[in-house]
């Protein structure tokens, strides 16, 4: 079958697609080099020409609530309603965990992404996933201040991309289901894991431990994002990714 991925160059969109050609299945990775623009919906009808089932893993970089909801509101609305069109017969929509308990800032954005979905009537699947392995290092990154990196305050249970890669393009290839949930093999403390990540990355002074004063962490200091019971689990821990890619 042909898969199509949105944001198939991305932090787990790399993986997906190549957990997509591992089963056997041929991949249509829809991006601005393959000539197509998900908020415009240029080159969208093309591209999705015998596909069987999309993936829509695009993000963007922001903490604005409105930004994001503006984004995800176009990009996922045109994608849906193109591949409606194109009789794509399963849509398999990236998500967060716990979005509909903690809707602020970037995370508002994330739902309003699932409600634009959920509107346009395609076939579809919401897998729903905790934050990746990875983010220690996007938030070691956003939380520089000159010499001084800290370490925000959060709950979490990261699960590796790779893992979540593999999910997707499993259940792409079948049929839609209800909401699915993927998360990690333990919580962790988010300031711990970023003070773990800059040390592997060659960090040697303080890291000190911030409360970062925004709804949405607020949110996941209380635990909000963390998975119900029924989640899928994952196996590679924090620590073993870590590892991996602390060595390159």
């Amino acid at each position: 079958m042909k898969i199509a991925v949105a944001g198939a160059t991305g932090t787990v969109g790399t993986h997906i697609a190549a957990a997509v050609r591992a089963q056997g299945d041929e991949v249509a990775p829809l991006t601005r080099g393959s000539g197509v623009d998900l908020v415009t919906g240029k080159g969208l009808s093309e591209a999705l020409r015998e596909v069987d089932a999309v993936v829509d893993a695009v993000n963007i970089t922001t903490l604005s609530a409105d930004e994001a909801t503006r984004f995800f509101q176009a990009a996922t609305g045109n994608l849906a309603t193109a591949a409606r069109a194109a009789g794509v017969r399963h849509f398999v929509l990236l998500s967060i965990v716990g979005i509909d308990r903690n809707p602020h800032d970037y995370y508002a954005g994330k739902l309003a992404q699932e409600q634009a979905l959920t509107a346009s009537g395609i076939p579809a699947t919401i897998v729903r996933a905790t934050q990746f392995h990875e983010f220690a290092g996007q938030i070691a990154a956003r939380a520089t201040f000159g010499p001084l990196q800290l370490a925000p305050r959060a709950r979490t249970q990261p699960i590796a991309a790779a893992e979540v890669g593999t999910h997707l393009a499993r259940i792409a290839a079948g049929d839609p289901q209800p909401l699915v949930e993927l998360a990690g093999p333990r919580e962790e403390q988010l300031d711990d894991m970023v003070r773990r990540y800059a040390r592997a990355h060659g960090a040697r002074g303080w890291i000190p431990a911030i409360s970062v004063p925004s709804t949405q962490m607020k949110g996941m200091r209380q635990g909000l994002n963390l998975p119900g019971p029924g989640a899928i689990i994952g196996t590679q821990t924090f620590d073993e990714w870590l590892a991996t890619d602390a060595t390159g």
